[in-house]
């Protein structure tokens, strides 16, 4: 008899029938309030109305046209529609499938365009789970551990995680990039560094949003030094933040944009934008991929991106986001076991600590699985699970946000009553 790896655990018991919008039916008849979104992949809700009949017209049509054989319709569609939205100056861009493909071609640009051969990545960073990926993976030792050797050449420096460590954020920032100009003087050498890739906000390493005075360090040095910056966007690109893309917040451009996720509302797809000048540096043959720009997932993504547009689904993230967070901070300000709530849009996280101020990964656990019971499902993150996370899909409106809030409530208390 065959069956799933025992590794693949649910985090929630629900089996899912259907999906609506912000919401799964489970297969017991039940309602769910789904804060996942998939891990934000669902960003225009559960089968968005536009986004399903695009792929169903695009099936059948062509299902997968490879895009190094031929070219498709879809495929041109949805480069002219980044177009629209990518930072300006990042005018070529190449699709591969999931997050940690996208992770790796932008770092396979970075070092053949550079001649070097170093990556510097920022501590508490999540950049996915193949070889490369898990290397520059230090949001948790779960993601890169039991198959060592793994990729060399990755130096890792701090990220201004305030929290974390007992300051405030310009203390935080001021040590990150100090510890950043002697990590370049005595570990990787600007002349052996090729880029540093960093994420907007924190993702798997527990919702942590980077600062301007911080990705501005990070832009001033890799221009000074001639290396590049890769912005890790998988998660927070697509409106999650309430901007469009996450390091809009900061004012501060990258030479390497990562996109996945969000971008097809579900189908796989992901791409990394670079300027043409920087792309034609990638070396001939290095860029390809059998299911990558599939056909369907990009009829998808032009649908997303139009949902996203037209029904001002940025906006609303922002909106939102502002009304979740001030619910989340209430419940906080009531309960001695929360230590901090942080994020931006609705990319949101609450961090479970003991009475010494240590990560309190039980209590956070009890509590999630108690906002399943209330209709709620959420997901954990941070080095210890110690932070509940809150990702909602981007149509979210206020009576789901209402709702929702209520079950975390209720959840709350009941995870940090039990013994």
């Amino acid at each position: 008899m065959t069956t799933l790896s025992p590794h693949l655990r649910q985090a929630t018991p629900v089996v899912a029938v259907r999906g609506e919008g912000v919401h799964l039916y489970g297969e017991d008849g039940r309602r769910y309030l789904d804060f996942t979104a998939g891990i934000g992949v669902t960003s225009t809700g559960h089968c968005h109305p536009r986004v399903v009949a695009a792929a169903q017209e695009q099936v059948g049509t062509l299902i997968h046209g490879q895009y190094t054989t031929v070219m498709h319709q879809p495929l041109r569609q949805l480069v002219d529609r980044l177009g629209e939205v990518l930072p300006t100056g990042l005018d070529s861009v190449f699709f591969m499938n999931s997050g940690s493909e996208a992770v790796e071609a932008a770092l396979r640009l970075a070092r053949q365009a550079t001649g070097r051969p170093n990556v510097l990545v920022c501590h508490g960073g999540f950049h996915g789970r193949t070889v490369a990926a898990a290397s520059m993976t230090t949001s948790g030792t779960r993601f890169r551990s039991g198959f060592s050797p793994l990729m060399s050449g990755v130096v890792v420096t701090p990220f201004p995680t305030a929290y974390r460590y007992g300051w405030d954020e310009e203390t935080a920032t001021r040590f990150a990039l100090q510890e950043l100009d002697y990590t370049l003087q005595t570990i990787s050498s600007p002349d052996d560094t090729a880029a540093v890739i960093v994420e907007p906000v924190l993702g798997e390493g527990g919702y942590v949003p980077a600062n301007r005075a911080f990705l501005e360090g990070l832009r001033e040095r890799a221009d000074r030094h001639g290396f590049l910056l890769i912005l890790d966007e998988v998660q927070t690109g697509v409106g999650r933040t309430g901007r469009f893309w996450g390091h809009d917040h900061f004012g501060v451009t990258p030479d390497i944009l990562v996109t996945a996720k969000g971008l097809a509302s579900g189908f796989p797809l992901s791409g990394i934008a670079a300027s043409e000048e920087l792309m034609r540096k990638a070396w001939p043959g290095s860029q390809g991929g059998t299911y990558g720009a599939n056909a369907v997932a990009c009829a998808a993504a032009c649908a997303t991106l139009d949902v996203v547009r037209d029904e001002k689904l940025v906006e609303n993230a922002e909106a939102m986001g502002d009304r979740l967070r001030a619910g989340l901070e209430t419940v906080a300000a009531n309960t001695p076991g929360i230590g901090d709530v942080r994020g931006l849009g609705l990319m949101l996280g609450t961090e479970f600590v003991t009475e010494d101020g240590q990560p309190d990964s039980a209590t956070a656990a009890r509590v999630q699985r108690a906002a399943v019971d209330e209709g709620l499902l959420l997901l954990l993150c941070g080095a210890w699970n110690q932070v509940v996370r809150m990702i909602p899909a981007l149509v979210v409106d206020e009576t789901a946000i209402d709702e929702g809030l209520r079950a975390w409530s209720a959840a709350v208390e009941t995870g940090t009553s039990a013994p």
